[in-house]
């Protein structure tokens, strides 16, 4: 199998001195349109800092920092991706970076092996570092072997994702002690159940933007019905200050374990395949040539986005799908409408108030949410899945072997617990192991050559004119 970029038309207007992608709409409608992509993407953004921060028990005013850390980064690499620096780093397309949900399972389980709370977070964040150094350097690489990833890896490890962080909305919505009084409680549980049922008729019945802020409008009316329920604390917003960022290093100097970093370098490899599959798909929708040296530019930024987070108490960042189908939606190409978008992310990112807002949500309010959220990831697993060919191959078997191994400890936490803790880093993380065993199955069977000649092409042949066989993007909002 072979990865093969697509070849835009040339446009029919020989006057035309620029492409669309780098045309400037007029100021009026170059801020609406990047406030639009803003509101597209804000709830995913924010959910990964809410869902880390809530499972280590983090306070509030620490979430709200990991809130305001996370926007910061995705605003810069946001601005890169679309802007570019010289030759090295950004793909220059209408990509919006965004933390990736790949990284929750991995950083919780780091956090909680070398010490749980903000004592593990400098194990994390070195790892991170790492992970982000790494990427630079694998950047130029990865762009030209992505065909080792193809939808038989990428749809297992998506629906590994999402099943695996089940566990972490069912905690926000009714508690992690199952001996409290206030576990489970049937207000907490209906509040959570409010929040999807509004996602599903705000999707159903609302048109254009309103649709696709589904989400958004959820949580925020989700927000008004807690408030009567004292379930909504905004007290830490009025003492946050107007102006201000997050310290470097803020949880302290960086450590480094070799079984953590390990761990995020695997997540690394993900993040580069999610943000392939969108380069690819944003560079048709735009009809303009990728070249592997613009993919290599965008996935080194994607790397330079765990080095930011390593310094700056962040999260590494991917492209968002729901942006790139904005994209096709609107049928808007240029990318300095997403470089506005980069701009005010950065702004948020700098207003400490913004972020302990966000922290200040009812934890049923964002578990429901999320729920939602990361059954959508499953789902698309499971449509990315639907591209591998089963006839004639062993491919069902190695998604059946795969799903058994990473969910073993997603069901189990214990699982591991007599083997080295090292190893217990990397196997009790199911992304982490899914990604180990569906990349070495898939080599086994579908690439390694026998004496009879190569093993049968693993995905579905594609026929169109555009033959992209890159996997699909993980992004709940999709």
């Amino acid at each position: 199998m072979q990865m093969r970029f697509s070849r835009p038309a040339r446009t029919s207007d020989p006057g035309v001195a620029r492409h669309p992608v780098d045309e400037v709409p007029p100021p009026p409608r170059l801020v609406l349109l990047g406030l639009q992509h803003l509101a597209i993407m804000y709830a995913g953004a924010v959910a990964v800092p809410l869902l880390v921060g809530g499972a280590l028990k983090l306070p509030t005013h620490t979430i709200g920092l990991l809130v305001n850390a996370d926007l910061l980064v995705s605003g810069i690499v946001t601005l890169i991706q679309s802007i570019g620096i010289g030759r090295i780093l950004g793909v220059r397309l209408p990509v919006v970076a965004g933390a990736t949900f790949t990284v929750v399972s991995p950083m919780i389980l780091i956090a909680e092996q070398f010490g749980g709370g903000e004592a593990g977070l400098p194990t994390v964040y070195g790892a991170i570092l790492v992970s982000g150094v790494f990427g630079l350097l694998i950047a130029r690489f990865f762009a030209k072997v992505a065909r080792f990833f193809p939808p038989l890896v990428s749809g297992c490890v998506i629906c590994v994702i999402g099943l695996s962080l089940i566990g972490a909305d069912a905690g926000l919505i009714a508690g992690d002690d199952p001996k409290s009084a206030d576990y489970g409680q049937i207000s907490h549980i209906a509040l959570a159940g409010l929040v999807i049922l509004l996602i599903v008729v705000v999707t159903k019945f609302g048109r254009g933007l309103v649709s696709q802020l589904a989400v958004l409008i959820s949580v925020a009316v989700g927000t008004l019905v807690a408030w009567p329920m004292h379930l909504v604390d905004m007290s830490g917003v009025g003492k946050a200050s107007w102006f201000g960022i997050s310290q470097p290093f803020h949880f302290g100097a960086p450590q480094f374990h070799l079984a953590a970093i390990i761990s995020m370098c695997v997540v690394m490899l993900v993040t580069f395949t999610e943000s392939t599959a969108d380069m690819v798909a944003v560079a048709e929708m735009v009809d303009k040539q990728l070249e592997p040296a613009d993919l290599a530019r965008g996935l080194a930024a994607d790397g330079l986005s765990a080095v930011l987070a390593g310094f700056m108490n962040s999260f590494p960042d991917t492209a968002f799908a729901e942006n790139v189908g904005l994209v096709g939606l609107t049928g808007v190409r240029s990318r300095w409408v997403v470089a506005v978008c980069g701009g005010f992310l950065v702004v948020l990112g700098l207003v400490p108030k913004v972020g302990n807002v966000v922290a200040a949500l009812p934890g049923p309010v964002v578990g429901g949410a999320a729920t939602v959220m990361f059954a959508m990831v499953t789902a698309v697993g499971l449509r990315v899945l639907h591209k591998v060919q089963f006839e004639g191959t062993s491919n069902m078997l190695i998604i059946a072997v795969t799903l058994s191994v990473a969910l073993l400890p997603a069901v189990a936490p214990s699982f591991y617990t007599k083997f080295p803790t090292d190893f217990q880093m990397i196997a009790s993380s199911p992304i982490t192991s899914a990604v180990i065993v569906v990349f070495v199955l898939n080599l086994l069977f579908n690439h390694w050559r026998s004496g009879k000649g190569a093993a049968p092409e693993a995905t579905v042949p594609d026929t169109t004119n555009h033959v992209v066989t890159i996997p699909e993007k993980t992004s709940p909002a999709e």
